[in-house]
C-alpha cells in the first residue's frame, strides 16, 4: 500500500461511505489520516472550543454544521480554514443551552461578516434561533454571498425591515425562512417584492410575523415565481383582503393560512377560482371558513392535500361533495370530534379509496 499515491488512496476512500470505516481508514497511519482529512467534505461539530486543534485537517469542507454556541473568533477561524464551504447549518438548539451562556459566547455580526467574506461560495445558510444575528450581519451576508440560494433566519428576534431591504436585492435566492422574526412589518415585505428577489424566490415563510397586515401581503403578488407561502399565525391584520391578493399568485402550489382568524370563505373562493396550481392548503384554525368554502374546490384539478383542523362549520355532505368532485385530492385532515358523522365503513377512505382522512385529537 505504500506504493499508492495520494490520488489512488483518495479514489479508494470514495468507495467508503460508513463514517466508522472512514475513521478506521484515518487511523492506519499519518499519511492515510491526511488523505482522509483532505477528502472529507462535511463535518458536524459538537465542541467548537476545539476547532483550532482539529479543523485545519479538513480544509476542503463543503458543509459545516453545529448547534452549539460559536464565538466570533471561531467563526473567523472557520472562514480562514475552510473557504470552500457552501452549506452552513448553525441551527441553535435552544433547549440545550441557557440564554445567558448563548449571549456571552455566541457570534454576532462580526463573526457572520468574517464568514461571509471568507466563504464566497456559500449557497445555503441556516442561522435559526441565533440571537446574535442582526441586520448588520444579514446585510454582510447578502453583500458577499451573491450566490446564496437558501437563507433560514427563523426566530432571529432582532432582524427587522432593514435586513429585508438588503435581502430584496438578491437575485439567486430561492428560499427565505423568516418565521418568528417578529420585528418584520409591511415595509420589509415591500422591499422583498420590489427588488431582484421577486423574480427568483420560490419559498417564503412568514409564519408568526404578527406585525404584517394586508398591505404587506398584497405586495407579494409581485413574486411571480413563488410556489410556497406560509402565513400561519400572522395575526388579525391579515384578512380576506390579503387572502384574495395571494390567490392572484398563479405560481402558488402550497399555502399555509393556519390560525388567521379573519380569513373566511371569501379567501377560499378566490383560491379555488384563481390558484389553478395549488396542491396543498392549510386552513387550520380558520374558524370563519364554512362548508361553502370547502365545496368551492369541487372540480379543482390540482389540490392534493387539505387540512381543516380546528374548523367546525361544515358537515359530511360538504366533504362528500368535495372528495367526489375533486379527483386530485389525496388527503384531508380533520378533528377527531367530527368523526362521529362519518359512517364507520367509510372512515378509512372517505367516499374514495384513494383519498385518505387523518383524524386529530
Amino acid at each position: 500500500m505504500d506504493r499508492l499515491g495520494e490520488d489512488e488512496l483518495a479514489s479508494i476512500l470514495k468507495w467508503i461511505q460508513d463514517p466508522r470505516d472512514r475513521n478506521s481508514f484515518s487511523l492506519v497511519c499519518k499519511r492515510w489520516c491526511n488523505v482522509e482529512g483532505l477528502n472529507k467534505f462535511s463535518l458536524r461539530v459538537f465542541e467548537p472550543n476545539y476547532l483550532l486543534s482539529f479543523l485545519p485537517r479538513f480544509p476542503n469542507l463543503l458543509m459545516f454544521e453545529s448547534s452549539e454556541p460559536i464565538s466570533d473568533a471561531q467563526m473567523e477561524f472557520l472562514a480562514r480554514t475552510c473557504p470552500s464551504i457552501q452549506k452552513l447549518n448553525l441551527y441553535y438548539h435552544e433547549a440545550f443551552h441557557t440564554w445567558a451562556s448563548a449571549r456571552h459566547s455566541d457570534f454576532g455580526h462580526v463573526g457572520l461578516c468574517a464568514l461571509a467574506k471568507g466563504c464566497c461560495n456559500l449557497r445555503s445558510v441556516v442561522l435559526r434561533r441565533r440571537r446574535g444575528v442582526s441586520n448588520a450581519g444579514v446585510s454582510s451576508l447578502v453583500k458577499f454571498s451573491r450566490n446564496l440560494v437558501n437563507l433560514d433566519v427563523r426566530w432571529c428576534k432582532v432582524i427587522s425591515d432593514e435586513a429585508l431591504e438588503a435581502i430584496g436585492t438578491m437575485s439567486a435566492l430561492t428560499s427565505l425562512n423568516l418565521q418568528g422574526c417578529c420585528l418584520i412589518s409591511d415595509e420589509g415585505l415591500a422591499s422583498l417584492a420590489k427588488g431582484s428577489l421577486c423574480k427568483s424566490l420560490e419559498f417564503l415563510n412568514l409564519a408568526e410575523c404578527d406585525r404584517i397586515s394586508d398591505d404587506g401581503v398584497m405586495k407579494l403578488v409581485a413574486m411571480k415565481s413563488l410556489e410556497v407561502l406560509k402565513l400561519a399565525e400572522c395575526g388579525p391584520k391579515v384578512t380576506d383582503v390579503g387572502g384574495r391578493a395571494v390567490a392572484a399568485i398563479e405560481s402558488l402550489k402550497r399555502l399555509n393560512l393556519s390560525w388567521l382568524i379573519n380569513v373566511s370563505d371569501d379567501t377560499v373562493f378566490a383560491l379555488a377560482q384563481n390558484s389553478k396550481n395549488l396542491a396543498t392548503l392549510h386552513l387550520e384554525g380558520c374558524e370563519l371558513v364554512t362548508g361553502d368554502g370547502i365545496r368551492a374546490f369541487t372540480g379543482h384539478k390540482s389540490l392534493r392535500k387539505l387540512e381543516l383542523y380546528g374548523i367546525y362549520k361544515f358537515n359530511v355532505n360538504d366533504v362528500e361533495e368535495l372528495v367526489l368532485g375533486c379527483q386530485s385530492l389525496e388527503f384531508i385532515g380533520m378533528d377527531q370530534r367530527l368523526r362521529s358523522w362519518i359512517p364507520v365503513t367509510e372512515q378509512g377512505n372517505i367516499f374514495r379509496p384513494d383519498c385518505r382522512i387523518s383524524w386529530r385529537l
